[in-house]
């Protein structure tokens, strides 16, 4: 794979995220449609991101031995004809259950595709490429809630599951043909990289990287169930309309535009145990400004923070997590991180919804700003004096 082919994985990966992105920003539609409480509405997305989290250790497994292209293409196009079940449902058990699909069919594409990526350029320049795919995914998000909800405004929140779907499908079809042509190529290279891709190992090593995989997991699970109330929390507290609730959710993964290559760019420079450790420092603060901060341009400012914060530690735990595995092991250990992510975000977000239930959205802000530092000052002791 060539640095030319990034290009067309930053296209794979919006394809892929499509239709991830739009639940959220549509979940105070389908709360109204099937008359759902919090804990309802928690659970209906914690189906998509715990059967996700579930399918990333076995693709991760699977792509370390039969190869990335099919584990690829069915994280594009199998997620967009599980969206399109989503919007011909009629039940939210129904919808329910094809969330689950989606989440089944979506877990191979990054521990395929970061490997790949990370193979394709120096060392030194991992960080980069990586917060570069970043863009892909993150252009997703910010489009993706946009686009949804002035599908939506015409033809209902299940119209945009539709609409969104068909075309992906089509791409996924195209990226399956294209990939194909790179098949031998990619497998000579393979081989010549086998032989460079060794990490030495020493005592302290599997811990640090154990402390390592669980700081951005947690980090970023406790932020992503946290998200996926804040379109709950606008309308209900500050009294903003549905469908600009939907759309404002945008503001978040705004960010991705330059936060994945920055933070990619740092942890090349800076090395990565630092700038992980810096961001996650600052998450607690920051979600615990949720409480304090009034609807308005503040608002707005601090959903771009969180999303600054979310985006910033992907590529360099990606980066972190290939620098310390070998080629035959990355895509396994990559499905572990993955899949602690997003079981870690599929378990806590109805817990979310609980809390919000029965203590309120402040003193559940409090609660993942406060688990957010102390799990943070934890893993920095196994962390500071370690040398990525």
């Amino acid at each position: 794979m060539k640095m030319g082919l990034l290009p067309l994985f930053m296209l794979a990966h919006f394809s892929h995220h499509v239709l991830t992105a739009i639940p959220i920003p549509l979940l105070p539609m389908i709360r109204s449609s099937f008359a759902l409480d919090y804990t309802q509405s928690g659970l209906a997305i914690s189906a998509f991101t715990l059967s996700y989290g579930i399918a990333q250790l076995p693709a991760g497994w699977l792509a370390d031995r039969v190869g990335p292209r099919l584990l690829i293409t069915i994280g594009i196009s199998g997620v967009a004809l599980s969206g399109l079940l989503v919007g011909l449902s009629q039940t939210y058990i129904m919808m329910t259950i094809f969330l689950v699909l989606m989440g089944l069919a979506g877990g191979g594409y990054h521990p395929a595709a970061s490997p790949l990526i990370s193979m394709s350029v120096e060392p030194d320049k991992r960080g980069r490429a990586l917060g570069f795919h970043l863009i892909g995914g993150s252009t997703s998000y910010f489009l993706a809630p946009l686009i949804a909800a002035a599908i939506a405004s015409a033809w209902g929140w299940r119209g945009s599951f539709i609409g969104l779907a068909i075309p992906t499908i089509v791409f996924g079809v195209v990226f399956y043909a294209l990939m194909g042509k790179r098949a031998k190529m990619e497998k000579k290279r393979r081989s010549i990289a086998d032989s460079h891709s060794e990490t030495p190992s020493d005592p302290g090593h599997l811990r640090r990287l154990a402390a390592f995989i669980m700081l951005s997991a947690f980090t970023w699970a406790v932020i992503s169930s946290t998200i996926a109330f804040i379109p709950l929390f606008m309308v209900d507290h500050f009294g903003v309309g549905d469908k600009t609730a939907a759309s404002l959710l945008a503001i978040i993964y705004s960010a991705g535009f330059w936060a994945g290559p920055l933070g990619g760019y740092l942890s090349d420079r800076l090395g990565r145990v630092p700038v992980i450790l810096a961001v996650s420092f600052i998450s607690g603060p920051i979600m615990y400004l949720l409480n304090l901060v009034s609807y308005g341009p503040g608002f707005g400012a601090l959903l771009l923070v969180i999303g600054t914060i979310l985006i910033m530690r992907a590529p360099i735990a990606e980066a972190y997590i290939v620098d310390q595995t070998s080629r035959r092991q990355r895509s396994t250990i990559l499905g572990i991180y993955f899949f602690s992510g997003h079981e870690g975000s599929g378990v806590l977000t109805p817990v979310m919804g609980y809390l919000i239930d029965r203590l309120g959205f402040y003193p559940s802000f409090t609660i993942a700003s406060a688990a957010l530092f102390t799990v943070t000052l934890a893993c920095s002791l196994l962390l500071w004096r370690s040398r990525d």
